[in-house]
Parts: C-alpha cells; structure tokens; sequence
C-alpha cells in the first residue's frame, strides 16, 4: 500500500506546532497560513551553550572523547586541523530535533592526492559510523563529519572546539518567512518521493534507483543554491528542514538503497525491465 505523504506531513505539522495549522494541502482553503512560531530563540541552547555563549564544559568534554574514538575505529592516523560544531545547534534557530553536528577538519592531501576518492572513502566511513551509533547529548543526536580544510562551509555559526571560541557567531535574525513557497517546493517534492516508491512497488527497480538518485541529487542542489543565495531562510533550505523532520528524506534514501539491492539481485522469478510510465519526469522536473 502507498504511503500517503501528504498525511504524513500535516501530522507532522500538528505534532510540532511549527505553524498555526490549517489543512494546507487543501486547495480549497480560502484564508492564508499564518506563521505563529519558527522556533527562533533569543538564546542558544542553554543545555549545550553557556550563559556567555561558551560550549558547556562537559559537552566538550564528551565530544572530543567521541572524535577520539571515532578516528580510531575509522583507522584515521592524520592530524586534526580543527573541530567545529556548526548547523541550526550553533544558531538561534536550533530545535529539538537539532543533531550536534561535529566537522573534523583535516587536510585530504594528506592522505591521497585524489581529493575526490579521498572524499568518497571517508564519507562511507562517516555514514557507518553514524548509523551504528546513536550517541544523545541532553536529547541532541550527535553526528560526525568529515571535513576538508580547503572546503568552503556555508554556516551561520561555526564553533571552534579546540580553540573554544567561535569562528562565526550567530546573531539573532527574526525570519520573516512566506509559506506559500515552501509548501509548494514541499509538495511537489513529496509527490516525486512518492513516485520512487511507486516504481518499485511495481518492481521498475532500475527506474526507481535512477528517479531517487537524480531526486537526491536536485533536493541537495536546491538547498545549497538556497544557503548561498539567501542564507538559512531561504525557501530551498526550509522545504529541505521540513523533508527532514518528517522523515520523507529518509524514506526517500531507504527506496534508493532498496531499488539497488533488488535491481543487483538474481532469482528465478526476476521480471523483465519494463518501460517507465509516461507519467513519470524524466528528470527534467522543477523544484
């Protein structure tokens, strides 16, 4: 049975109370959306930052302790320029749903002259590593990430652990945010994750592996191209937040994952490839 997304979304919405709800995916709906609350605070977190905007102590404590542990089981022996917190944990808009995003920042030429395979290792290495641990700090997940030192990091906040100071200080902005916008981009994108799933409910592996992996492409393209051209309150980037915290982006990786493993597969009842419908894009979509 499909999963009903849109569903899921104004779940989601209800559940969070990121907006005074009203059935936005009713076309009928006559008065406009109201932004009651976006969750800008006029403080940090108070459980991971101090009164004066310092790293709590045990904190950093904790998480040098982690990037320690992680360097040494992803069998790492390079020198560690930096490490940094950075994301909406080092921002006024920080949530409950905040992961502590960790960068280690290191030199990639250290390891190889090819900067791209370099990346491509360790980004494996990163995602196992993350999705065998699941490590709360005061009910904020921590992630670790790879970073190189030439890269250029696009942040509002950017914390620097080993200096323990901050490298971009995050000053506090009251958004003034259109939904219609982002409903839009929400919707059609939602729409599309659905169609991968459809695919392979229809067993079109191939089909859904590619739709999904241009999709995810095109979704990470569009937050970037928001992030640089109108910082985290860009359209791109808040459609992006919302396809997060309601899991679609995760589901949208398990048909990518799933569609692979199926297309790679061999048994007696492997159906023949079969052409996509005429309804589906053919990758030249908009966002």
């Amino acid at each position: 049975m499909s999963i009903n997304f849109n569903k899921k979304w104004k779940e989601h919405l209800k559940k969070e109370s990121l907006f005074e709800y009203r059935n936005i995916f009713d076309p009928h709906e006559p008065d406009p959306i109201s932004i009651t609350s976006f969750d800008v605070h006029d403080h940090l977190e108070p459980k991971i930052w101090t009164p004066n905007q310092r790293l709590n102590p045990s904190v950093k404590e904790k998480l040098l302790r982690i990037v320690s542990d992680f360097m040494e089981d992803i069998e790492l022996d390079v020198e560690i320029v930096d490490i940094i917190i950075t994301g909406s944990i080092a921002h006024y808009n920080w949530t409950k749903f905040s992961d502590i995003d960790v960068h280690v920042v290191i030199n990639l030429r250290d390891l190889d002259h090819d900067v791209d395979l370099v990346k491509d290792l360790l980004r494996q290495r990163q995602i196992n590593w993350n999705l065998t641990h699941e490590i709360m700090i005061f009910d904020h997940e921590v992630e670790i990430y790879m970073q190189d030192k030439d890269e250029k990091h696009i942040a509002t906040g950017i914390y620097s652990i080993l200096s323990d100071r901050w490298l971009i200080e995050p000053t506090l902005d009251k958004p003034n945010i259109s939904l219609g916008p982002i409903e839009e981009k929400v919707t059609r994108l939602v729409e599309h994750i659905e169609k991968v799933q459809d695919l392979y409910n229809d067993r079109l592996y191939n089909q859904a592996h590619d739709f999904a992996a241009r999709l995810k492409r095109k979704i990470r393209n569009m937050r970037r191209s928001g992030l640089e051209k109108n910082g985290i309150y860009s359209t791109e980037n808040l459609a992006f937040k919302y396809l997060r915290n309601g899991q679609h982006l995760d589901t949208l990786h398990d048909y990518y994952l799933m569609s692979y493993d199926k297309m790679m597969g061999l048994s007696d009842k492997t159906l023949p490839t079969r052409n996509i419908p005429g309804n589906v894009p053919d990758g030249n979509f908009k966002l």
